[in-house]
């Protein structure tokens, strides 16, 4: 049974005006907020009153993913390993022992507030290889479609130590560049970013706005002083960048307390990191920016003159394929007359174009035998111009 709200007018206020300029919100939430660094078990009461903050937030109508930490350090105690360095096959082997216990935990303490949950956990290459980005971003925006909240974690299990985010900072940073998110905020074990280290000098500075991520604002960062928290100050400026560069705002706070996401919006103290794009003018830019075309597509006029007013490409405007390209590749749009229009991101292989060029999109299933989207490329992933 859903349980009822208990917050008041005035903490109604401050969320609805902290959180009004922001549509899609990123919690990534770390191992030391969410263990109980003396027995390695969840801290049900703080995810609780995290989970009820979130409620609040999908009220306002707002779109929430988490990325949580937590695997690892849940399934060390069940490995036998709580006092001890891991190597790689250990990591791995707790990750997916603690992996259960970490979905279940998020499924149970979400459900007390009528909110749904799904489990993605992706590796480097899930965000890097643009068919296998495509469909976790899809994936992703027919979870939140659905009212149902992703809860993401990175794939402990197979990755390596070569190739491995090595953080949840960074992961939560690819995520809201895959999502298109305005927001990514970062509860972690500090209030934000200082000019020095505040658990070892009373001089530190807090500095509540970074405009810019110079060397300057690199030379600040430290370390985490949890033992099981494979994150720092380090990788939540690095985070920082990829976040900015994904027109993404991003937060740091202390999430220690209860109900952090409350207390965020009262104006507790913490670091804005912020942004000269919107998520999608840099996501049109991060597709601009690609040099390599695998092949081409033209289009006839009606097609061309829909594209330059904002459509999609459908599969009916499409009258010719020129190489072999395969999902997630990016392509060229030439109009009838020879002139490039546009260039995007494929929702389909070269072969499967040539089959469903010209026809409409309730064709797709007879032509393909499964059931396809309706965008050869959607207006997203498309960029008009040369």
């Amino acid at each position: 049974m859903k349980k009822q709200f208990t917050l008041s007018k005035s903490d109604t206020a401050c969320i609805k005006k902290f959180f009004l300029p922001y549509k899609r919100i990123i919690v990534k939430v770390g191992s030391s907020l969410l263990i109980n660094k003396d027995c390695l078990k969840i801290r049900n009461k703080w995810l609780n009153a995290l989970s009820e903050d979130i409620s609040w937030l999908q009220s306002f109508k707002k779109e929430i993913i988490i990325v949580s930490s937590g695997a690892i350090a849940l399934g060390r105690s069940s490995f036998g390993a709580e006092n001890k360095t891991l190597n790689l096959e250990e990591n791995q082997a707790a990750a997916a022992i603690g992996q259960i216990e970490l979905a279940y935990s998020w499924k149970a303490a979400l459900e007390k507030f009528n909110l749904k949950c799904a489990q993605i956990l992706l590796s480097p290459d899930d965000t890097e290889t643009r068919r296998k980005h495509l469909n976790a971003r899809a994936t992703i925006a027919k979870l939140i479609e659905a009212n149902i909240i992703p809860v993401i974690n990175e794939n402990d299990t197979i990755t390596t130590s070569e190739i491995k985010f090595g953080d949840n900072d960074r992961l939560a940073a690819r995520v809201a560049q895959m999502s298109s998110s305005d927001l990514l905020i970062l509860l972690s074990d500090i209030d934000g970013l200082y000019d020095k280290n505040p658990h070892l000098s009373e001089k530190a500075n807090h500095i509540p706005k970074v405009k810019e991520i110079n060397d300057d604002i690199l030379k600040m960062a430290g370390s985490s002083h949890y033992k099981f928290s494979s994150g720092g100050m380090i990788t939540k400026l690095e985070a920082a960048k990829i976040s900015n560069l994904s027109g993404c705002k991003m937060i740091i706070c202390n999430g220690e307390e209860n109900h952090a996401i409350l207390e965020l919006a009262k104006k507790r103290k913490y670091t804005i990191f912020e942004v000269k794009d919107t998520p999608l003018s840099a996501r049109k830019k991060w597709i601009a920016a690609g040099l390599n075309f695998s092949g081409r597509v033209t289009v006839d006029a009606g097609a061309s003159k829909a594209l330059k007013n904002g459509s999609s490409l459908l599969p009916a405007g499409v009258i010719k394929v020129d190489g072999s390209f395969e999902k997630g590749d990016l392509i060229e749009i030439f109009s009838h007359n020879g002139i490039k229009i546009a260039s995007g991101l494929t929702s389909y292989n070269s072969q499967e174009i040539v089959t469903i060029a010209g026809k409409k999109t309730y064709d797709i299933k007879t032509l393909l035998g499964y059931v396809g989207r309706d965008e050869l490329i959607h207006r997203d992933d498309l960029v008009l111009g040369k």
